[in-house]
């Protein structure tokens, strides 16, 4: 069987990566630098007028001394020069953040066929796993998203419907008995409360305004409804005209400004906070959720106050999540999403 000369630089077509010099093994490379090198030092000892005798001298070891180290001083070097793509692939692995997706390893031109094959392993099992992430999230999401709506549907028609038909007994009751309409318009007083509670509870777990009025409504509705909550002024900055969306992406977007809201008004004591909705570079449409509270400030608010569930919807889009942290002046979030995204 004849064997492929491993010097050939006879260009192929690759599947990945195009035309190409056919790679080298790292093996036949360390043998050509090893062989280049030797060769060398031996052929300067050929044309060098240096002598050993039988008993050496000093000066003649000096010599030979100084050639080898010479010459292994240029054997490392010429064979850092070929491991290097190596190291620089395992910099790469053990670099590789699983919440910034789209990291993949380059192919350089000149890399060995070992490099070029583990290259091309990484970048499948990353496109594997990124895959499978976010099936995985979009699974997962739309169940919680599911369940959400089952649950607001029964708080919104077995709860909802006997919380009012308990005002309108206590109402009857009242007008029966005079005696007793202060207590019982208590009651009913109550009951309208709770209902108001419920409602609200109800547009958390499903904002029907996000499906009946689109998103930029949806996001009015839940800046106004976060004021009446707690003591916060949200302002808006709301562009118009921008690109259509899936339903998918714009329930993301939603959660995503209705999370950072919430950590706003729960865990940063801040008094006021920005939500802008508009185009950003490179084709992007970019929400802007910023506050001036005190920032995260631990760890735990970190991971329950709900930046994973956030980086996880940012995922299932391939959008971009940052959260600029700057403790006792607030915190912004923002995503970046590709305004021709199309979900699947």
């Amino acid at each position: 069987m004849k064997l492929p000369n491993p010097f050939s630089l006879r260009e192929i077509e690759h599947p990945l990566f195009g035309r190409r010099p056919v790679a080298v093994s790292t093996l036949w490379r360390v043998f050509t630098v090893n062989a280049l090198v030797f060769g060398a030092a031996v052929f300067v000892l050929i044309l060098s007028p240096a002598t050993v005798r039988n008993h050496i001298r000093f000066t003649e070891l000096v010599v030979l001394v100084v050639g080898l180290v010479a010459t292994l001083a240029v054997d490392l070097v010429l064979l850092a020069l070929v491991l290097a793509p190596l190291r620089r692939l395992a910099t790469l692995m053990g670099n590789i953040d699983p919440r910034r997706p789209g990291q993949r390893a380059p192919a350089g031109n000149w890399a060995s066929s070992e490099t070029i094959a583990l290259s091309q392993a990484l970048n499948t099992m990353l496109d594997r796993i990124e895959t499978e992430r976010r099936e995985s999230a979009r699974r997962a999401l739309a169940a919680q998203e599911g369940e959400r709506l089952r649950v607001a549907r029964e708080l919104h028609d077995e709860l909802g419907q006997t919380l009012t038909a308990v005002a309108l007994q206590a109402e009857r009751v009242a007008a029966d008995f005079p005696s007793q309409t202060a207590p019982l318009q208590e009651i009913v007083a109550t009951v309208h409360h709770s209902l108001d509670d419920v409602r609200r509870i109800v547009r958390e777990l499903r904002p029907e305004a996000l499906d009946d009025l689109g998103l930029t409504d949806a996001l009015i509705s839940l800046c106004l409804r976060m004021e009446q909550q707690g003591a916060l002024t949200v302002r808006r900055e709301l562009e118009g005209g921008l690109p259509p969306f899936s339903s998918e992406v714009e329930l993301v977007i939603y959660r995503v400004a209705q999370e950072a809201l919430t950590n706003a008004l729960r865990h940063s004591r801040a008094t006021e906070v920005r939500v802008a909705l508009g185009r950003g570079e490179e084709d992007t449409v970019v929400l802007r959720v910023t506050d001036d509270g005190e920032g995260l400030l631990s760890a735990p608010i970190r991971q329950t106050g709900g930046l994973p569930g956030m980086r996880e919807r940012a995922i299932l889009i391939e959008a971009d999540l940052e959260v600029a942290n700057a403790p006792g002046k607030g915190v912004e979030v923002r995503l970046a999403v590709a305004s021709n995204h199309e979900s699947a």
